[in-house]
């Protein structure tokens, strides 16, 4: 590293991440890339969107981490009725004082879980976006900061299914990472049911024995570790020609952004250092391209009247830009 000293060892922060995997593991069983992308996100400052079919354990999954990290967890259940005031709070007036108060809403916290975020019209999953972007709110023209680890969570059920409205593209681009849970393989669809088919009533990471296993002070110094990673200029020119060749696809109408590009960057450091290695290699950029990507990209018409789905381009991208030796 030079010079530079690193707040902590990256093979600290290896560490730690294990003992978070394990940890979840108490109550999770497989959804390994899910976890990755948690870990990844939280030591990048980013927000994650998880989809995927109702039963895959995308709430429990999301309750386990926060538990894990011991963060201030608050949790929305969106809803066609939900309305922003529900999301960010409001000035309610006491009718004692003959004065307004402010009531906080759930999303003061350091990790929430939006579950279900595209069953929520477009109004009210707007109330998220300055919150996800700025890390503070605005209630009747006043600004209330919120923590500097807030981090969103969010689940969606598949965009097919009915009642269902689309994340706008502004909000989806808030989010570093868009993960796809599939259904488990049949050894973990039996291991799920050891586990879990004797119980009833709510299932909660407390239950199966998930404790916190991070400190507060141990993710602050993981994070400042991850922004000494190194990132040499060979791998931020891969990053950028991956980026500019989703704008050159014919494959693609709109391609990412250059913050599509700054933040893979941020998540390849933070990939590496989870990897307990202090540089980036053009892997740690190949493994994040499409839960960084998939979200930002719209395909043209002639790709979407082909059947062509964004992965298959985006792997095809992948395979086709030149990594660094």
């Amino acid at each position: 590293m030079g010079s530079r000293s690193l707040s902590v060892d990256v093979s600290e922060v290896g560490a730690l991440a294990a003992r978070i995997r394990s940890e979840i593991g108490k109550a999770v069983v497989g959804q390994d890339g899910a976890v990755d992308l948690l870990l990844t996100a939280l030591f990048a400052g980013g927000h994650v969107l998880l989809e995927g079919p109702p039963g895959t354990a995308k709430t429990l999954l999301a309750q386990s981490f926060a538990r894990t990290v011991a963060l201030d967890y608050g949790r929305i259940q969106f809803t066609p009725d939900l309305m922003p005031g529900d999301v960010i709070g409001a000035n309610l007036f006491n009718f004692q004082t003959s004065t307004f108060s402010l009531t906080r809403g759930p999303v003061f916290c350091e990790l929430l879980l939006a579950d279900e975020i595209n069953r929520t019209p477009p109004k009210t999953q707007a109330a998220l976006l300055e919150a996800m972007q700025e890390r503070h709110v605005t209630i009747d023209g006043k600004s209330h900061p919120l923590s500097p680890r807030f981090t969103v969570v969010a689940t969606q059920n598949p965009i097919e299914q009915q009642g269902t409205y689309p994340l706008p593209e502004a909000q989806l681009d808030r989010f570093l990472f868009k993960h796809v849970l599939d259904y488990p393989s049949a050894a973990q669809e039996r291991a799920i049911i050891v586990a879990h088919g004797s119980r009833t009533g709510q299932m909660d990471p407390k239950s199966f024995g998930v404790e916190p296993v991070a400190a507060r002070a141990a993710i602050d110094a993981a994070i400042e570790t991850v922004a000494q990673v190194r990132l040499t200029d060979e791998v931020v020119g891969y990053i950028v020609d991956l980026v500019r060749a989703t704008r050159e696809s014919t494959d693609i109408e709109t391609g990412a952004s250059p913050r599509a590009g700054a933040m893979l960057a941020v998540a390849a450091r933070a990939r590496a250092a989870l990897d307990s290695r202090d540089y980036v290699i053009p892997d740690d950029v190949k493994a994040l391209a499409a839960p960084t990507l998939r979200h930002r990209l719209i395909l043209s018409a002639a790709s979407e009247i082909e059947g062509r789905k964004v992965d298959q381009v985006l792997t095809g991208l992948v395979e086709r830009v030149a990594a660094p030796r």
